[in-house]
């Protein structure tokens, strides 16, 4: 996937006399765990069962509404593949968020994912928003790698939001940048308080109930 993408769902227009925040985003992870298809889902609503490989990066936008405040992501989709890791830190220079994803069904992308939280904690903005996000979640019952309770577990240790999601079937994929743009608007105006801890998508996240997350 390439290109300028532009988010047309409906209510994806800010809100009429609502401020404007523009938010850079940055989606990182180990090929083929859904980055893209997380991106698209959210922002056109679509899935392709056999996408391409991104190169480089791609650039998407999509907003959405929240206190008020209209959010403008401004969404980079890094590739996955280990010979564009270099690219990475331009990028997620000056991000405000990550969404760091792996594929609940392989334990080479968790583990993946862990080392980019390290990186990002090391060469991020120390005040960048992050989430870990478990991808192919409608897979789970069948082909789990990663517990759920493990991920959750590095995620809390880590300060990070962390989720379970479905890019094939929307499963929480609109909670991940929700809880971004929530995130953000709580701190606009306590900016200056120390960080929190770990946040996670609702006192029963990730618990499989009607039209909740996985």
């Amino acid at each position: 996937m390439s290109g300028k993408r532009r988010g047309n769902e409906p209510g994806a227009a800010p809100v009429s006399g609502s401020k404007v925040q523009n938010v850079k985003l940055v989606l990182l992870g180990d090929q083929g765990v859904g980055k893209s298809s997380i991106a698209l889902r959210f922002v056109r609503g679509e899935f392709t069962e056999n996408s391409e490989a991104t190169i480089g990066a791609a650039f998407l936008t999509q907003t959405i509404n929240v206190s008020n405040v209209s959010i403008k992501f401004d969404i980079w989709d890094t590739a996955g593949q280990e010979r564009y890791h270099s690219l990475a830190p331009m990028y997620y220079r000056g991000a405000q968020a990550a969404v760091v994803v792996y594929d609940v069904t392989n334990t080479k992308t968790f583990q993946k994912a862990v080392s980019w939280i390290k990186e990002l904690k090391q060469q991020a903005n120390s005040q960048i928003i992050m989430v870990l996000a478990g991808n192919k979640a409608d897979m789970a019952s069948e082909k789990r790698a990663v517990s759920r309770e493990e991920a959750q577990a590095f995620a809390e240790e880590n300060n990070l939001i962390f989720t379970e999601s479905s890019a094939k079937t929307g499963m929480c994929v609109g909670d991940i940048f929700m809880a971004v743009a929530q995130t953000l608007a709580k701190l606009r105006p306590q900016s200056a308080e120390p960080e929190g801890k770990g946040i996670k998508l609702g006192k029963d996240a990730g618990k499989k109930k009607d039209g909740g997350c996985c």
